[in-house]
């Protein structure tokens, strides 16, 4: 049995990454991942792994919203906001 090493926990979450999210191509995760890092010429294994970990759990945590009419009921509702607030305002809550 092989010994886990920083390395090869980034290989696994690409692999990962691949499995649950096909469309996507490598280049784009690790962008995505490592936006934050600037020059990352001298970026170690262990903080690659940090870095796609953290990008890892925050994609899976984006749920796509495809229900049409929850879509729609979140558009309606952001176009009343003014009287919403207002309603809630006239009710003695203060915003």
């Amino acid at each position: 049995m092989s010994k886990k090493t920083h390395y090869t926990e980034v290989i696994n979450i690409l692999h990962e990454l691949h499995k649950d999210f096909p469309t996507y191509n490598i280049g784009r995760h690790l962008a995505t991942a490592l936006a934050d890092y600037g020059d990352i010429w001298g970026i170690t294994d262990k903080e690659l792994a940090f870095a796609l970990s953290k990008y890892k759990a925050e994609i899976e945590m984006d749920v796509p919203h495809t229900d049409e009419k929850e879509l729609d009921k979140i558009i309606k509702d952001a176009m009343d906001l003014d009287n919403i607030l207002k309603e809630e305002d006239d009710d003695g809550n203060d915003y």
